[in-house]
Order: structure tokens, then sequence, then C-alpha cells
């Protein structure tokens, strides 16, 4: 079993309040929650206006499986327009026994 936990920064334009950034940000983890088989959650930056960092994880048996889940996840949130992607960081944690 191999987990899989992404970190993402994030920049959020045209914000301009912290409830508006509460919202897009709801927008932004309601939207990857639902297309992807991930736990996702808001995990620092939340009291800078337009920046968030968002962490989730995964697990899977590999970690190709992992990384092709990850890069569609990033993908879909280019092609959203609703956040820009100022870095990501990806680690791999490995359990049990290998076959």
């Amino acid at each position: 079993m191999v987990v899989g936990v992404l970190r993402l920064d994030l920049r959020l334009h045209q914000v301009n309040s912290l409830k508006e950034k509460r919202s897009l940000v709801a927008r932004i983890l309601n939207r990857l929650r639902s297309r992807y088989p991930v736990s996702i959650a808001e995990v620092g930056w939340q009291n800078k206006l337009q920046r968030s960092l968002v962490g989730l994880s995964m697990t899977a048996g590999s970690e190709a499986q992992l990384q092709s889940v990850f890069n569609k996840l990033e993908e879909d949130l280019y092609r959203s327009g609703l956040a820009e992607l100022i870095e990501s960081d990806v680690e791999f944690l490995h359990y049990g026994a290998e076959d």
C-alpha cells in the first residue's frame, strides 16, 4: 500500500475579503473532492487573502497510480481557472509487504 500526500500552494485572484476567499476555497475543495478519490483540506495560509495551501491524500497500490491521479487533478485545477498553482509537492509513504 502506498499513501500519496500532495501539497498545493495556490494563488487566488480577484479575492477582496476573507469571506470571498473561504467561498472560493470551498468551491475548489468541493470540485476536487467530487472528481477524485482524495481527502482534501486547506492546511495553511488561512489568513492570507490571496493564498491558500491545500493538502490532500490518497491511498493506492503504487506510486504510478497516485501520480497519475495527482497529475490529472493539477490539470483539472489549471483548466478550471479558479486558482493559479504556484507550487506542488508530492510525498509517498510505503506500508506493508512488497509483492
